[in-house]
Parts: C-alpha cells; structure tokens; sequence
C-alpha cells in the first residue's frame, strides 16, 4: 500500500473484547457487559477503518493480553495492520515499549487509544507534520484531563514514566506537561479530544456519529 508518510507509524492500543473487562466505565442497568463489549468493537473498528481509508501510514495493533485472540486476527487481515503484543506493567512502561519498538524502524511514532471517535485524519496529520518541524513530543489532550494520542521521534522514559503517575485520572495531562518541562523539550498539542469512557459520552457519540 502507499502512504502518505511512509516513515511514520500509528499505534493502536486495544484491549481484547472480554465482557466485563472493557468499556467497564459503561456498565449500568441499562447497558449489559456484553453491549459495553459490543460498543469497545464498534470503536476500535471504526478507528481502525479511519486509518485504512486514508492510508496515511503504517498501522501497528498493540494487543492485550495476547495477540492470539481470534478478534485480533481478524482485524489485521481486513485493516492490513500488523500484530503486536502489550509488555507487562503499568501503562506507561507498556507505552514507552511500544513506542521504542517503532522507532527501531520509523521516524515517527504515534499512539493511540482505540476508543476516541473525535480523532481525525487531519488530526494524525497534523501530529505527525509537528514531529517533522521540530516538536520532541505531541500530544492530542482530552477533556477529562489525559490525553488520547501521544507522539515522539526518539524515546521519552522520563514522560512516560509510571512513578507518581495516576493514570486515567485528571491530573496525566498535567503532570505529563510538567515532566516535558523538565525534559527541557519542544512539544506541540493538537485540538482537544473526547473519547467514551461514561454512558453521557456514549450519548455523546450516538448524537455526534449516528
């Protein structure tokens, strides 16, 4: 396939579809464990198509547990992805793996979750267009106060670490630009995003993408 940015890479984080282990934050008596599953599906594959249809570069699918669920395989044969296996640990020890292991081969290394109906192609273009004109680091913040798309050209133990780092709460994105600060590094922020995580940003997403 071509691509627009040959030397660039995005990558998926994506947990498998096990009821009641995603999407968990929808839960309630009017959405089953099974629906959240089911909507966990819904997202990631209309990411996932959003990156095949504007060919815009490489796609790596970062897999939890295992790359050997049966849903993971079926993705990469119709979006033409490639599998790879989370590291054990803490989310940002797995990042920092994933984000290593692209930059063994690309130039550019955005990742993402699977789970933001907001994100763009302008947007990943934009990322990827602030890493090639300088920006150490970018990242696409949410408004919950994290972020959903961080992107780099050389590795960031020190950011990612996952010392005093209370992910998924409101302060990541805070602490996260602190840290940059201390780094002494360029980086660059693309528009607020919004990702699904409580039955309001379900609505949200059915009024929006329906």
């Amino acid at each position: 396939m071509l691509y627009q940015y040959p030397d660039s890479v995005i990558q998926v984080f994506c947990k498998a579809p096990i009821a009641g282990q995603v999407k968990t934050r929808l839960i309630t008596e009017s959405i089953s464990a099974e629906q959240a599953m089911q909507i966990h599906i819904e997202l990631t594959e209309r990411m996932l198509k959003c990156l095949q249809d504007n060919a815009l570069c490489p796609v790596q699918l970062w897999c939890s547990p295992s790359t050997e669920f049966y849903f993971f395989q079926q993705l990469a044969a119709k979006y033409h992805l490639t599998l790879h296996q989370q590291s054990d640990g803490g989310l940002g020890g797995r990042m920092f793996d994933a984000l290593n292991a692209g930059l063994q081969k690309f130039m550019q290394v955005l990742l993402i979750g699977c789970d933001c109906p907001s994100l763009t192609a302008e947007d990943f273009k934009q990322a990827i267009a602030a890493l090639k004109n300088g920006a150490d680091i970018v990242l696409a913040p949410t408004e919950d106060g994290g972020y959903i798309l961080i992107g780099v050209k050389q590795p960031q133990a020190a950011v990612l670490s996952d010392v005093d780092m209370p992910w998924g709460t409101a302060q990541v994105l805070a602490i996260t630009r602190e840290r940059i600060k201390q780094q002494r590094l360029k980086w660059h922020e693309i528009r607020q995003q919004w990702d699904i995580d409580t039955p309001e940003d379900l609505a949200r997403y059915r009024a929006n993408f329906k």
